[in-house]
């Protein structure tokens, strides 16, 4: 924890929304148990009310079941526009404290306050604050979770709800998370848990002191990955869309896209875009992090160190289909509604040699050092006829 400890990170999260802001302006709703989504035939729970909540309603469960669970509940449309409205007041709060604010969806965000504490106080006072300003704008509560990273922020603020405030410190981590079922870790979904409590894992203790030998078979590569997060360690940035070193490219599809095939296509033409304009632009990103948003507005982002530093789109490319497949493994079949491809923590272009290629782990260092030559003359072909004169062969529509 020692690398991260001195960094103030804030999980801010909106309770209940779309259902608090129904209830918030339907004097009839307070109280009761709402659940908004879709009314159809195929309608899913976007947000379920606290009351709702002990019906066993939860969010993208199938509207079918919410009414099984809870036939006497306060079944409501979405008002997006509506929603949007009163997320913009709390961003606009939000960014009263710190420029370095990581929206995750309309109702939930991470700041870094680390520089804002000699302005505003300590971490605590800048989250009660953030809290009393939230309410007294929106009449709506949020919980707040405050440690030294994202990962302990978010659980911090999920074991305070609603309206809560909870501070994690460095020196109290392990006996925080210690005690946690192995799926309580983001990314750790039912298959993965089973397999681990069938080889007697059963919370992150367990996870944290477990050989990696005995793990490489259930979660591969990913092992050291999951051990870090089980002991509290977590050095993703925040990565706040304002901050002008960040790079970013994303597209809002006309219908959710599930199929893989087509996620990769879509993916390689926005690492183009953004390493295009990397390029134009004279640096090179320390990192890169891929954006997905799902049907019902929940937004998630993965994000990987790249050294050396890089604006080649096929090293972009490969990063980002390494961070999207890993996503995909946690959500099998997922409909995506946004794509999004950033490259962040920029810098001066370093100059590579043939022996420096880009270690992303699976292209052959010939196929990067050709990369660059073939980047530049796109780049200039695009630059007199148009981006759309040039498009990479394996983004082309497939054939009927």
């Amino acid at each position: 924890m020692s690398a991260a400890a001195s960094r103030v990170i804030l999980h801010v999260d909106m309770d209940a929304f779309y259902a608090a802001v129904e209830q918030r302006d339907r004097l009839e709703l307070r109280g009761q148990p709402v659940i908004v989504g879709g009314l159809g035939a195929r309608g899913v729970v976007a947000t379920a009310s606290y009351e709702a909540r002990k019906f066993g309603v939860r969010s993208a469960m199938s509207m079918r079941e919410a009414r099984q669970r809870c036939p006497h509940g306060q079944f409501v449309m979405p008002r997006m526009s509506v929603y949007k409205e009163v997320s913009q007041e709390v961003f606009e709060i939000l960014r009263r404290f710190t420029p370095l604010v990581q929206g995750l969806s309309l109702d939930e965000a991470f700041l870094d306050v680390t520089a804002s504490q000699a302005m505003f106080g300590d971490g605590v006072k800048i989250a009660q604050k953030i809290k009393t300003q939230i309410y007294a704008r929106t009449r709506l509560t949020a919980s707040v979770g405050l440690a030294p990273n994202k990962l302990l922020a978010k659980i911090a603020s999920e074991l305070r709800k609603p309206d809560g405030l909870m501070e994690v410190k460095a020196q109290d981590v392990n006996d925080l998370l210690d005690p946690m079922p192995v799926g309580k870790l983001f990314g750790v979904g039912p298959k993965t848990v089973a397999s681990l409590n069938d080889i007697g894992i059963h919370t992150l203790r367990e996870l944290r002191l477990a050989n990696p030998d005995t793990l490489a078979p259930i979660v591969g590569r990913d092992a050291v990955m999951l051990q870090r997060r089980a002991s509290g360690i977590d050095d993703r940035p925040v990565l706040s869309e304002w901050d002008e070193k960040q790079i970013s490219t994303e597209t809002t599809f006309d219908v959710d896209i599930s199929h893989v095939s087509q996620l990769h296509k879509e993916l390689l033409r926005l690492s183009d875009r953004t390493a295009s304009r990397l390029r134009a632009k004279q640096v090179a990103a320390h990192g890169i992090a891929v954006k997905v948003r799902r049907h019902d507005f929940s937004t998630f982002t993965r994000q990987r160190r790249c050294q050396p530093p890089t604006h080649d789109t096929r090293t972009i490319a490969d990063l980002a289909r390494q961070l999207l497949d890993e996503w995909l493994r946690e959500h099998p079949g997922a409909a995506v509604r946004l794509l999004g491809v950033g490259a962040y923590d920029l810098g001066s272009v370093v100059q590579l040699s043939l022996f420096d290629a880009p270690d992303v782990g699976t292209e052959t260092h010939t196929a990067h050092a050709a990369s660059p030559q073939l980047d530049t003359t796109v780049d200039r072909i695009r630059a007199k006829f148009g981006h759309g004169a040039l498009m990479r062969g394996s983004n082309l529509p497939s054939s009927p």
